[in-house]
């Protein structure tokens, strides 16, 4: 039995039904599980040899079980006209992207390079390790919904080693401690907010995210200890489009909006959506990336943090808690916030 095959077993009517009659609450571990079948002569033992093999291999790397449905109704009126195929592709899609980037996106899913993009993935995940968990992928937007954005943050491809990445740019999953380009930004923010706690032990910025900064990584996926192994893939038009959604929207409610742009990449990105047009309600801050390899070049000293909650206080919108450091908060910021 080929990896295809054991692919098409999934989109089976019949076991969908079967799981959806057994759990009201489904996880999406049925998305990514070879379902079983009969018993098979034994000329046959080979193939499910090859059968478990694939089966194993999709479940290691597919496993979102923890991560709740999404069983907003665009999404379901979206399945409905969806083949066998593209339903199995995008089950990761349907099943834990935020309802208010769905709405959104949804006319990307259906288009060429994004289902070859997902072919290309899947294909990645049960051959390799792919970084982060599928559960993980889109974790940005659950994290941040589309109408919370505030600040955007533009990263390059996930971390690649174990026990770090997990959707969010520059930040990684606890218990893991802060990796080197992070320990620069802290440095940075200790400059601009002297009572910033430095915590090396801490590199999760999920705190970040709920406050409206949006940690976007170019590629959204990356094969284990192979740097920019999926860029160039297909992740590129789409993080693209996720930044020409919000400038659209932000120019029109005229919201305020902020883009960090640390590194070439990331300038490259932003300023082809933007254009030479200046926004009023737009601020945008470039300087190198924080790599140990460039931060002495710029980096340190941009005063990035100070920049945007000073912009927003001016505007009337609350100013960033940067603090990570747990039972910390920076005592500007809250003063401020107080009298709004």
């Amino acid at each position: 039995m080929t990896i295809l095959t054991a692919k098409r077993k999934l989109s089976d009517p019949k076991v969908a039904s079967s799981a959806l009659k057994s759990k009201k609450q489904r996880s999406l571990t049925e998305f990514f599980s070879v379902s079983k079948t009969n018993a098979t002569p034994s000329s046959n033992v080979e193939e499910q040899k090859v059968e478990k093999r694939v089966q194993s291999k999709v479940e290691r790397n597919c496993s979102v079980a923890n991560v709740q449905l999404n069983e907003d109704k665009p999404v379901e009126s979206f399945r409905a006209g969806l083949t066998p195929e593209q339903l199995q592709l995008l089950s990761l899609e349907m099943n834990t992207i935020d309802a208010t980037w769905f709405r959104k996106l949804r006319p990307e899913f259906t288009k060429h390079y994004f289902l070859q993009l997902k072919r290309f993935v899947i294909g990645e995940q049960n051959q390799h390790t792919v970084f982060p968990p599928p559960k993980d992928v889109y974790s940005w937007t659950r994290l941040t919904p589309f109408d919370k954005v505030r600040v955007v943050v533009i990263g390059q491809d996930p971390y690649h080693n174990h026990n770090q990445a997990h959707g969010l740019a520059f930040s990684v999953k606890p218990p893991t401690p802060a990796p080197p380009s992070l320990k620069n930004i802290y440095k940075e923010l200790q400059t601009n907010y002297p009572d910033f706690v430095v915590d090396l032990s801490v590199g999760d910025l999920s705190h970040w995210s709920e406050q409206g900064v949006l940690l976007l990584n170019t590629s959204l996926t990356v094969r284990a200890h192979s740097a920019n192994s999926h860029s160039k893939k297909g992740w590129e038009p789409f993080t693209n489009r996720v930044v020409q959604l919000l400038v659209d929207d932000r120019k029109q409610s005229g919201a305020p909006l902020v883009f960090l742009l640390w590194g070439s990449n990331a300038a490259k990105l932003v300023e082809g959506v933007l254009g030479n047009r200046k926004q009023e309600n737009f601020l945008v801050l470039k300087s190198v990336h924080p790599s140990p390899l460039s931060a002495s070049r710029g980096f340190f000293g941009n005063y990035h943090f100070k920049k945007i909650n000073d912009w927003l206080y001016a505007r009337k919108h609350p100013m960033i808690d940067w603090s990570v450091s747990p039972s910390t908060q920076l005592k500007e910021v809250m003063e401020a916030n107080e009298n709004l």
